[in-house]
């Protein structure tokens, strides 16, 4: 299983900031220091700010910042936030399920079980554990 690079570059883009709460940081900066295009931070910073996650000013001296507390940055839900697509098996999809045994498949519901032990090990912790 592999998490998007969507998901994975919010991730790192967070903790960065979560490690320089005193700065604003730019976009420019970002794409330099984490060796990310500038686009791909552009869409994961709109919809970090969209979700409160990072605050944003425009302008000469704007820049972005975390938008709430680490500790009430809870990975899980930033992961749901992220994620546009956890069917880690044809199976999960209802529009592309093309499977001839999902009726009588006993392996469906032990997957799901395990990306749901998943997410939830993932909610036990936040931005603060990781910083």
């Amino acid at each position: 299983m592999y998490l998007s690079k969507f998901t994975d570059y919010s991730f790192r883009i967070l903790m960065y900031l979560g490690n320089h709460p005193d700065n604003l940081s730019t976009v420019d900066e970002l794409s330099s220091i984490l060796g990310l295009s500038t686009h791909h931070i552009k869409k994961i910073v709109y919809k970090l700010s969209k979700n409160n996650y990072i605050s944003s000013s425009k302008g000469r001296n704007g820049g972005i910042k975390l938008g709430m507390e680490p500790k009430d940055i809870n990975l899980g839900k930033l992961l749901e936030i992220t994620e546009d697509n956890l069917n880690i098996l044809e199976c999960f999809s209802l529009e592309n399920n093309t499977c001839s045994i999902n009726n009588s498949c006993k392996l469906k519901p032990i997957i799901n079980d395990a990306l749901n032990s998943f997410k939830l090990t993932l909610s036990e912790y936040t931005l603060e554990d990781i910083l």
